[in-house]
């Protein structure tokens, strides 16, 4: 198990620097810069007066040099792990990282806990009530959820209670060690959002690995010991068919964290979704680099947990 994860985590690496080297050059084929920004509203200044200018920012924000140069030096930083400034604030990239992504880490893992409590019961209920009033309704219910897309639940969960109850979510953000009322009612809605869609996939794949496993042989020998359902199902079906749930779980929740651009845009949380959305409008490339670059280690990093789950959850499975 040991070299397995060790050889799983260096394979890592080309990929992360991949997903690096495609991102940085994509950035630069997109027409204009964070100059243009800068200068927006310049119309006072002579042609020459803002030509200087601009290549007086370049230099400043070291977007003088040709691209490959630009390149190469960022991996010469990126080989010391330095991520470089934010083009936008002038502080390292890092800082902003390390103040948000706690944010988006509780908000990802809030809503993950929302769409399990509700998806893993009902798709129990769904597959030992099968071809039943309650099963159609689970399996509506669940298509629903993965429909619907993200932006309108969040605008729903915005308005319906604005309109029918008078109730709003806080304005402005309270950290859970400030205030974890303030904070949770702020979250929740957030979570909901971002949590039905993965609710949805899981109801779905509870139900249908469940009806597989219920299937077994060792069920069928369990039910003829005269063991109640409930028993049967938790003790001998559900952890066996947790596999493929497990999979989708861990993949979703990774998705998550770069998912949580709307969410955190509706509810006005200061995570790592609204500093990439800030970072793509201002075009600060070395943030968004940055923010990419740690959500696809979260990515493979949260592949890695399920597959290393795998092994407790069916004892037949092992890695050599």
């Amino acid at each position: 198990m040991t070299r397995y994860v060790i050889r799983r985590l260096l394979m890592m690496i080309p990929t992360l620097f991949l997903l690096y080297t495609m991102l940085f050059f994509m950035m630069r084929v997109i027409p204009g810069d964070i100059v243009d920004l800068y200068l927006e509203g310049g119309t006072q200044r002579s042609g020459a007066e803002l030509e200087q200018l601009r290549n007086a920012l370049k230099v400043e924000l070291g977007i003088d040099k040709s691209v490959p140069e630009q390149y190469a030096i960022s991996l010469q930083r990126l080989a010391v792990g330095d991520l470089g400034k934010s083009m936008r604030t002038r502080k390292p990239v890092t800082s902003e990282i390390i103040r948000r992504a706690p944010i988006t880490m509780q908000l990802a893992f809030t809503a993950t806990l929302v769409g399990l409590v509700i998806a893993i019961p009902a798709g129990i209920i769904s597959a030992a009530r099968q071809r039943t009033a309650v099963d159609q309704g689970v399996r509506l219910a669940s298509i629903l959820a993965l429909s619907v897309p993200g932006f309108w639940t969040g605008t729903m969960v915005v308005l319906l209670p604005a309109l029918f109850w008078g109730y709003g979510a806080p304005p402005i953000y309270q950290s859970p060690l400030n205030d974890f009322v303030t904070n949770m009612r702020q979250q929740l809605p957030a979570a909901i959002t971002l949590g039905a869609s993965l609710g949805g996939s899981v109801t779905r794949f509870m139900r249908s690995s469940l009806l597989e496993v219920l299937r077994q042989d060792y069920i069928r020998t369990a039910w003829s010991k005269g063991l109640t359902e409930g028993k049967v199902v938790s003790r001998h079906a559900l952890k066996n068919a947790m596999i493929p749930v497990v999979t989708i779980v861990g993949l979703q929740m990774g998705g998550l964290f770069g998912g949580s651009v709307i969410s955190e845009s509706i509810f006005n949380i200061p995570g790592m979704g609204t500093l990439t959305l800030t970072a793509i409008r201002e075009r600060d490339y070395t943030q968004l680099q940055a923010n990419m670059l740690l959500f696809s280690f979260i990515v493979a990093a949260m592949s890695l947990l399920v597959d290393i789950s795998y092994a407790w959850l069916d004892p037949r499975i092992r890695y050599s």
